[in-house]
């Protein structure tokens, strides 16, 4: 190999030099612009939230002038105008989650005031993505763990190894769903408290030491995490097709995600999936009952028996009776769809 002369050195520095001086004039033109995005987000974030407060009086001036109205053209009017403040509430929605917002108070603790705002739809599809594979693949290894633990290996070891998998898995879950919505995606309700409870369960489960108690429940608690897994890998792939169709309907936001239950959108070839949600639901019922009745045991003297049975009577009343509200609602909204096509 022939050693490189001066001249050819000096040839590559300078050509090194006019690319770093490019360089130079890209980062400041990007610094500029940077500054003017900052600005430009400061005056959105401060018009809609003066739009919002209008909007806000705007309504409850409605309400007293519907409480009053005179003629029938009045109250078309005053329709007309509910349903335009509601369109004007979900767009502003669709550009708050392209702006900069406070976390919320499990978010401010966790990362304390760090942005997770996404500012572009490609950023927002893609940790959404990630978050699907991320629950899809912990589920998947928690299933074979919970198998491993309850066929193969008896040992107080084992078992808190994937007890805290477990509680490594849902405080995970948490932050990245708060972070979810932070950027748009439309998580509710039961759907979200639902995970912290989880947290807290399989907390207590780690911390409950090996004994006549534990040994009691433990075949019955890892039966009921593998049918928990299993459920949940159903779930996901029903999920996952129906809103793809749904996305691609333009029915559904493309944010939205597959979360653990049933939802009002999960309708469509529903007669499959609802015996196993509801078989799950009731089977945390019967480890309730299990654990309070453990817990009048004479040789009972751990506070993780009591402690367990309470999220588990917890998840089947959350999950059995948002499960039927949905139900209910969709029943009675396709009802009206039949009465109005009649």
């Amino acid at each position: 190999m022939s050693i490189p002369g001066l001249s050819e050195c000096v040839r590559e520095w300078e050509d090194l030099q006019s690319h770093y001086q490019e360089m130079q004039d890209t980062h400041k033109l990007y610094k500029q612009k940077l500054e003017e995005v900052t600005k430009l987000q400061t005056r959105c974030a401060t018009s809609i939230t003066r739009q919002k407060k209008k909007l806000k009086e705007l309504s409850y001036d409605l309400g007293k002038c519907k409480a009053s109205h005179k003629n029938d053209n009045e109250e078309e009017t005053i329709k007309d105008l509910h349903s335009n403040i509601k369109t004007r509430e979900k767009t502003f929605f669709e550009m708050e989650s392209f702006l900069p917002k406070k976390n919320g108070l499990y978010l401010s603790l966790v990362l304390g005031n760090v942005n997770v705002t996404l500012l572009s739809k490609q950023a927002k599809f893609a940790y959404k993505d990630e978050y699907e594979k991320f629950k899809l693949y912990l589920t998947m290894i928690l299933l074979v763990l919970s198998f491993i633990c309850r066929f193969l290996l008896n040992s107080r070891v084992t078992d808190a190894v994937f007890n805290f998998l477990l509680v490594w898995y849902y405080c995970t879950l948490t932050i990245r769903e708060s972070i979810l919505i932070n950027n748009g995606s439309r998580i509710k309700g039961w759907w979200v408290l639902n995970h912290y409870v989880s947290t807290f369960l399989s907390g207590v489960m780690l911390t409950w030491p090996d004994g006549l108690m534990y040994q009691m429940f433990r075949n019955q608690f890892l039966s009921f995490s593998m049918y928990q897994s299993f459920v949940q890998f159903l779930q996901y792939y029903y999920q996952s097709g129906c809103l793809y169709r749904l996305r691609a309907l333009g029915e559904r936001h493309n944010m939205d995600l597959t979360v653990e239950g049933f939802q009002s959108w999960m309708w469509r070839g529903l007669t499959f999936l609802l015996p196993f949600l509801f078989f799950g639901q009731f089977w945390q019922l019967y480890n309730a009952g299990t654990l309070f009745q453990l817990a009048t045991h004479p040789q009972c003297k751990e506070w993780q028996v009591i402690m367990c049975g309470i999220p588990f009577l917890i998840h089947f009343l959350g999950n059995f009776f948002t499960t039927l509200r949905v139900v209910h609602q969709k029943k009675f909204q396709k009802q009206n769809e039949d009465q109005k096509d009649k």
